[in-house]
């Protein structure tokens, strides 16, 4: 099985104790702390595994499971497009990314739960209410959406990924409205919707105290220096970008395995870790061709500070539903959506044969075959007690 040559539980194990002794954590930092560094060793627990056709034998240990640990992604993200796999329709997919101006980054920053769902609530309003308009789509549509919290430089970057429908049902729920091929609704009335809708939500926060200021921007605890805060915003184009479409169903889901259990920075990114200090990969989207991919070296007090921006506050969730695919009525929607749209369930499904399971990417890799002889499958024969790395206390 491939492992990194470095991982983010090394850096945590290395500047972690330090990092925690300078800096004060929030409950869920610090449970993403210990959940990554003690991920699949013998502090989890685990399990004896022996093969059923030769005398290999393995342990195992478990998973944190934690949503933050980079290696704990792979069997979420893939249970979770196998949930999404009977929700597709013949149509074409669009995707849509509404982001925060800087300015308002700075806000959330110390108001991430209020400020994201704000950033949920403006998005969903603009999309359903520009899709109702006569004027463009004129239907009801349902798609769902995913916060990413981080650039690729791990600074803090709050916005939404939606994925959409090329389409939705007639306010009659009689028929189903398309979309043009190739787009989907025109991103600059989507912009100053979304500019005008999230505004006006983080003001009815402010005024009812939910907003908290401190540092650089303690002065806009003040209300006149909170509207003037505001106030080049209101008038600045906000950056909303929709995508190519998508080409089927099949490329929705391979697009859903590789980026809605995103976590801020995958372990493949890292390329060394010495001396305090941690070099990484990534991309600069203002740059343009080969000239994106850069290296970034980091103390290792600063990289696991821009890791923890980016752990949820508790019970946060990131992935959620809107309109034809929200919770209420999803099924019933969606058959109404199929009816009309004449195909049967069936034929709406990639062919199991042309679509690789995202946690079991070729056969002969299965983490139930046995990498001995390559044949036996490996059978637990025994569970392994978790041991403490630290004295009892009691």
């Amino acid at each position: 099985m491939y492992k990194p040559a470095f991982e983010l539980a090394d850096i945590l194990r290395q500047e972690g104790d330090a990092y925690r002794g300078a800096h004060r954590l929030t409950y869920q930092q610090d449970r993403a702390v210990d959940a990554i560094v003690n991920c699949r060793t013998a502090a989890m627990g685990g399990h004896l595994e022996e093969c059923d056709q030769c005398p290999y034998t393995r342990i195992s240990y478990n998973s944190c499971r934690n949503r933050h640990c980079p290696k704990c992604q792979s069997l979420a993200r893939a249970k979770w497009v196998e949930a999404r796999r009977a929700e597709l329709l013949p149509v074409e997919y669009f995707h849509v990314v509404f982001t925060l101006p800087e300015p308002l980054a700075r806000i959330a920053y110390h108001n991430r739960k209020v400020v994201y769902n704000i950033l949920f609530k403006a998005t969903a309003e603009t999309l359903t209410t520009i899709a109702r308009d006569p004027h463009h789509l004129g239907a009801e549509t349902g798609f769902f959406a995913v916060l990413h919290t981080w650039g690729q430089n791990l600074q803090h970057h709050p916005h939404l990924h939606c994925v959409v429908p090329g389409g939705g049902l007639s306010p009659d729920g009689e028929r189903w409205v398309s979309c043009k091929p190739g787009f989907f609704l025109p991103v600059k009335v989507l912009s100053r919707l979304f500019r005008r809708l999230f505004l006006e939500q983080l003001r009815i926060a402010f005024r009812k105290g939910k907003l908290r200021f401190s540092g650089e921007l303690a002065e806009l605890r003040r209300q006149t220096c909170f509207i003037r805060y505001l106030a080049p915003l209101k008038e600045a184009e906000w950056v909303v970008y929709a995508k190519a479409p998508f080409g089927g169903a099949l490329q929705v889901l391979d697009y859903l395995g590789r980026y809605t259990h995103r976590v801020a920075l995958s372990n493949e990114r890292l390329l060394d870790v010495k001396d305090g200090q941690v070099t990484f990969q990534w991309k600069d989207y203002r740059a343009k061709g080969r000239e994106k991919s850069r290296v970034m070296t980091l103390a290792g007090e600063e990289f696991i500070r821009r890791f923890l921006i980016h752990v949820l506050p508790r019970g946060f969730q990131r992935i959620r539903f809107f309109g034809l695919l929200s919770n209420r009525n999803r099924k019933a929607r969606l058959a109404d959506c199929r009816r009309l749209l004449t195909a049967p369930i069936l034929e709406l499904l990639p062919n199991p044969g042309e679509y690789r399971s995202v946690w079991q990417p070729l056969p002969e890799q299965s983490i139930r075959c046995c990498p001995g002889c390559g044949k036996g499958e490996m059978i637990r024969v025994l569970a392994i007690a978790p041991v403490r790395l630290w004295p009892d206390s009691t």
